[in-house]
């Protein structure tokens, strides 16, 4: 029975953990990283079907708001990872495609974004 107690217990503590909310340094790249998708004017393929980056920015952030409620992201890249690269119906990879460009997949986009952020404000050491 103390086991059993032991294995409840730490599957309560579990769970807390992963229910931690979004830090603030990574709510803050996650939003730079919407806000400059958005401001790219780039297009955003999802599914198949071509979308613009506000359609792009407002489908990302309903994914964010799901993989939060769950506490199932803790940095920028995770978000990548798990909301912005692929579609969680179909599997397929998204693509973004600015101007006359070739597409690329939507993870090397944003993980490029990423970098010149923190680039443009110093060295960081979350990851």
């Amino acid at each position: 029975m103390l086991r059993f107690q032991f294995f409840l217990l730490n599957c309560l503590c579990a769970a807390a953990v992963a229910a931690a909310p979004l830090a603030p340094a990574a709510k803050a790249e996650i939003d730079g990283l919407l806000s400059r998708l958005e401001a790219s004017k780039c297009q955003f393929n999802r599914n198949g079907s071509w979308h613009s980056a506000a359609d792009a920015k407002s489908h990302l952030m309903n994914k964010l708001k799901y993989l939060e409620d769950r506490g199932a992201v803790q940095t920028a890249e995770q978000f990548i990872e798990l909301a912005a690269s692929k579609s969680s119906v179909s599997g397929d990879a998204y693509l973004v495609k600015c101007g006359g460009g070739a597409a690329v997949p939507s993870a090397v986009w944003l993980q490029s974004q990423l970098q010149l952020m923190r680039g443009a404000v110093g060295p960081t050491t979350a990851k």
